[in-house]
């Protein structure tokens, strides 16, 4: 499970990207935290971790803000997780980045909880690894244009 400040950050980065699509310049942390029904002084840490990691990019003064710091189709969302909670890996005998053996492990080859747990790594992996915060954002504006009205009388 994704930690709270992952979830924000990534709502932060599809409004920032949908910002930037339309050709709005740099948002404001309290614009952000406002649309985003996100606290603001929380916001304002994971905006900075986001910059620090070179995702998003601050401009001071007037008309500054926090704007994305590359293309929304370059921004991964399995780079902003591993970057925020670290491995994707949900057992750290599976982990690519953080290697450790289970202390309980007798046989890794032949344990069926590190077999499954390394499909799911994979499986994981492929699908964060492969979308972008633009491809997100894309599928979010489809299924809004998608919904049917429902009128009632």
């Amino acid at each position: 499970m994704i930690s709270q400040k992952t979830k924000y950050a990534l709502k932060a980065l599809l409004l920032l990207a949908g910002d930037e699509k339309q050709k709005k310049g740099p948002v404001l942390i309290s614009d952000l935290a406002k649309r985003g029904n996100m606290p603001l002084k929380f916001l304002e840490a994971i905006l900075l971790e986001l910059k620090n990691n070179g995702i998003l990019q601050s401009k001071k003064g007037k008309g500054g803000g926090y704007s994305l710091g590359k293309s929304a189709d370059s921004i991964m969302l399995g780079d902003v997780i591993r970057r925020l909670e670290g491995p994707l890996a949900l057992l750290p005998c599976v982990s690519q980045t953080a290697y450790k053996k289970c202390a309980e492990c007798h046989d890794e080859e032949t344990c069926g909880l590190r077999i499954l747990f390394k499909e799911v790594r994979d499986a994981t992996t492929q699908i964060l690894d492969n979308t972008s915060v633009a491809k997100v954002l894309s599928v979010e504006e489809k299924s809004s244009n998608n919904k049917s009205l429902v009128y009632f009388i």
